[in-house]
């Protein structure tokens, strides 16, 4: 398989493992209850060491900016949908920049085939 590929999908898998464990250091309560304060330290462990292969084939920059872009994106999606958190139109306007930017860097930019 191309080793690009696998990054991706390693990057893709990181990026979910993120995005679980800020939902449950949400729901640990700074880390007053035992089951969601694991699950945070297990899921950012695993988002760690997924990212860790991914960087490398992907350049660090690259690999954080999707990283940390669609991570903004989906807690934001967790915390409107799950945890009923509202967000203001500056709020959703700054989200599709961040969406258009890592569209841009996925289509556009020859950084990741170096």
């Amino acid at each position: 398989m191309n080793p690009l590929v696998t990054a991706y999908g390693l990057l893709l898998v990181a990026i979910a493992a993120e995005v679980v464990g800020t939902s449950l250091l949400a729901a640990s309560q700074q880390f007053t209850r035992l089951w969601p304060t694991l699950g945070t330290i297990a899921a950012y462990a695993l988002a760690f060491y997924l990212l860790s292969f991914a960087l490398r084939v992907m350049p660090v920059g690259i690999a954080y900016a999707i990283w940390s872009g669609l991570g903004i994106v989906l807690v934001s999606a967790v915390g409107f949908v799950v945890l009923r958190q509202s967000l203001d139109l500056p709020a959703l306007i700054g989200i599709g920049f961040i969406i258009t930017g890592v569209v841009i860097i996925n289509t556009l930019s020859h950084s990741v085939t170096h």
